[in-house]
């Protein structure tokens, strides 16, 4: 339980310990473990508040020596961080011809050469063999390390004192947020709901976050007691397909089939149709006469009107038939005691319902613009979906004032959306940059019907729906009490989205970050790296990390095909992982180089070259530090206290994936995540990346609302912290489950 709690706390800030509400005297004298425990944290890139300094002071050198070992997980030691060329900034000269050579010397049996333990014979005169870590023809690693050199950084990261009070008071906020939790939020919650339970289910408004809760319930054996969080079918269909497939959200099955299916396409046809099969095997639904059981207890158990629960049933039909087969329901159904269950599946077999948005649909077709606002005005939240697409339909003063009426039932994560996506909906002649659900990221031409109207037209457009919706936003603000007169707000805070829409779904287990932040760059140096395959069994697993420079008038590549080019270096193409400690790749940027060659982006990315998807015990991040980074002579370049960023991969689907946009320029790099297909770095559109940064510079900023929200309460800016009521920095905005519950609640 530690260990796991820890872990959360981690991305935080803090470290947790049990006994942390006990007080202790802040000025007693550090003693000898506590001084080495400090010693040995600040090369990891941590330091210690005054009052867990004080805390850990008392702790016997045992406890300290377990904080220890969990901080050194947290910064990756114990990994193998040795990559496949030695000292790897001095290009090794490997060109095409090397790779030709060898391959004729093992296809014709050479006898001059060096016979290397994965099988292959190097030539005399191609490879040289002295400068690399395993076999550079085939890519796998021999040598490893596991021994850093580690040395404090020139920033470090205050950790805060954290007991079961704060964990329990994130936990509230994760279960309050008025916004679906990203992957690390979901599993934090995970952890935290798993430790202390729920005491009020009643908090809990986004139904993701309720799929979460349920399924730590149900593993207990106590799915009696959320049976309360579902108030349709499609919530119990949520979850079966949460349990099923691990998406939080309903990704069709044959979207699921697809991506896997092109995620393998560089395989035969016979092994194709096998994976085919095997993956349909997969999304067979299963279940015990438990499980069974307990859903046709949960549907029949529901209050909502038959016909209604059938409209929401229908837009997933196709799932539900199979659900309802696969939970043997119609046999559950005949059972005493089941009759709204009965009544359900009569009506919804039988299509004795009526489905609201056909109708919508229909009377919008016939241009019936009265009956389609009465019609949207009984679901406010669909009308606010679907409101810049019918102001080009309908007309932007009549769009606007049925819209008025409902609009303060509208959640406020929408009203927000709303402004922020108005200037980027509303352009003609352009692209949007969209995600399916569990498909990639792709561009999708704008609305055609923008072209109806002139420029003048569009812009009266977004003032229209700024003004609207900041109407709404000031009026919400301004209704909560405030005793408060003063308020801090710190700079970088205006640099960093609202985290609304655009939800990371990989997991952050250092500090968590919304995606859209900018980081600043220290020195000339920006270095990446990928570790994947640990605990993993030596195979072929070939991973790879790139990036793309983005020029005025074209790109340029640093990928395993292309080692050196001006401003990047590359460590090597590792294509069979070493048994269990994993594998790992880095490039290094010299900011200085790709400035004067006047490149003005670098994006970051990954990609699974071989079959499958991204790894899911990958991770991929950056190290920055004001001072230059050393590359040992093994080629070991990892430091975790130059650490800025990391990602850890989740199940998913991605073939491949941008974490990171180095804006040369301004010297920052924007943390992203744009997943795309194919193998290499260069089946990603690099128009993608720039229409995704542009769609994330158009998201209103968390100071910028902190900014009305003293305006609207009549609070006073101040510029030292230590002087405010309230105070907003980086600490706090790290937690955005705080941050929109403040903002949005």
């Amino acid at each position: 339980m530690r260990k796991e709690l820890t872990k959360v706390a981690l991305r935080h800030n803090a470290l947790f310990l049990e006994d942390a509400s006990m007080e202790v005297d802040q000025g007693k004298t550090l003693n000898e473990t506590t001084i080495v425990l400090v010693a040995n944290c600040n090369k990891l890139g941590f330091t210690f508040s005054e009052a867990l300094l004080a805390k850990v002071n008392t702790l016997n050198p045992m406890a300290k020596l377990e904080l220890l070992e969990d901080l050194k997980e947290a910064a990756g030691v114990g990994k193998n961080w040795m990559p496949l060329v030695k000292q790897w900034d001095n290009p090794t000269g490997e060109g095409f011809l090397d790779h030709v050579f060898t391959f004729l010397a093992n296809v014709f049996q050479s006898k001059k050469g060096t016979k290397l333990t994965c099988g292959h014979l190097i030539p005399e005169g191609t490879f040289p063999l002295e400068r690399y870590n395993g076999c550079p023809y085939c890519g796998t690693q021999f040598d490893t390390s596991l021994e850093l050199d580690l040395k404090a950084s020139s920033k470090l990261k205050v950790l805060e004192l954290w007991g079961e009070e704060e964990l329990k008071g994130l936990l509230n906020d994760l279960l309050k947020s008025p916004v679906a939790l990203d992957a690390t939020q979901a599993e934090s919650l995970e952890i935290l709901v798993a430790n202390f339970g729920v005491s009020d289910f009643s908090v809990i408004t986004m139904k993701e976050t309720q799929m979460i809760v349920i399924d730590v319930y149900c593993a207990k054996g106590e799915s009696e007691r959320v049976s309360g969080l579902f108030s349709t079918p499609n919530d119990i269909l949520r979850y079966i397909w949460y349990k099923h497939t691990g998406f939080l959200q309903l990704v069709e099955p044959k979207v699921i089939l697809k991506r896997n299916v092109h995620n393998n396409y560089r395989i035969g046809h016979a092994q194709k149709a096998n994976l085919l099969n095997e993956e349909k095997e997969k999304l067979k639904l299963k279940f015990s006469r438990t499980e069974c059981k307990m859903v046709a207890e949960w549907l029949n158990g529901l209050t909502m009107n038959t016909e209604s629960q059938c409209e929401a049933m229908h837009p997933k039909r196709e799932i539900w038939v199979r659900v309802i087969r696969a939970l043997r329901l119609a046999e559950y159904s005949k059972r005493k005691g089941f009759d709204r269950l009965r009544s359900l599946l009569d009506v919804f077999y039988n299509e004795n319902y009526e489905v609201w948005n056909g109708r919508v649909n229909h009377f919008r077709l016939k241009m019936d613009a009265a009956e389609t606002f009465r019609l949207l005005k009984q679901r406010p939240g669909l009308f606010a979906r679907s409101l810049f697409s019918n102001m080009l339909y309908f007309g932007t003063d009549e769009t606007l004032e049925n819209f008025k009426e409902v609009m303060h039932q509208v959640p406020a994560r929408l009203i927000f959306s709303l402004n922020m996506y108005a200037e980027y909906y509303f352009v003609k002649n352009g692209s949007r940059t969209v995600k399916p659900l569990g498909a990639v990221s792709k561009r999708v031409p704008t609305n055609k019907l923008l072209n109806l109207y002139s420029n003048e037209d569009l812009e009266r457009m977004i003032q229209k729906i700024e003004e609207l919706s900041l109407a709404v936003i000031t009026k919400r603000l301004g209704e909560v009490e405030n005793d408060n007169k003063t308020m801090y707000i710190d700079e970088s805070l205006f640099q960093i989205p609202l985290a609304i829409g655009d939800r990371s779904g990989h997991v952050q287990d250092l500090v968590v970050t919304p995606m859209g932040t900018r980081f600043k760059v220290e020195g000339e140096q920006v270095r990446l790296y990928m570790h994947w395959g640990e605990g993993l069994p030596a195979q072929h697993l070939d991973m790879d990390l790139s990036c793309s420079v983005i020029y005025e008038k074209g790109t340029d590549f640093c990928s395993f095909s292309n080692l050196t080019t001006t401003g990047c270096k590359h460590s090597g193409d590792v294509r069979s992982i070493p048994n269990k400690v994993g594998a790992v790749e880095y490039i290094e940027l010299d900011l200085e180089a790709l400035t004067k060659n006047g490149a003005s982006y670098v994006s970051f990315t990954c990609n699974a070259y071989s079959t499958g998807s991204l790894s899911v015990n990958m991770k991929v991040g950056w190290m920055n530090s004001a001072f230059p980074m050393k590359i040992h002579s093994n080629g070991v370049a990892y430091n975790p206290a130059d650490v800025q960023q990391e990602v850890r991969i989740k199940q998913g689907l991605d073939k491949g994936m941008v974490f990171g946009l180095l804006d040369i320029a301004n010297r920052e790099v924007i943390w992203l995540e744009m997943p795309f297909g194919g193998q290499v770095v260069q089946n990603m559109n690099g128009a993608n990346v720039l229409s995704l940064l542009r769609k994330l510079d158009s998201k209103l900023k968390i100071g910028e609302v902190l900014n009305l929200k003293a305006e609207v309460q009549g609070l006073t800016l101040v510029t030292d912290p230590s002087l405010a009521d309230e105070v907003y920095d980086l600490n706090w905005a790290s937690n955005t489950a705080k941050v929109t519950a403040l903002l949005l609640g």
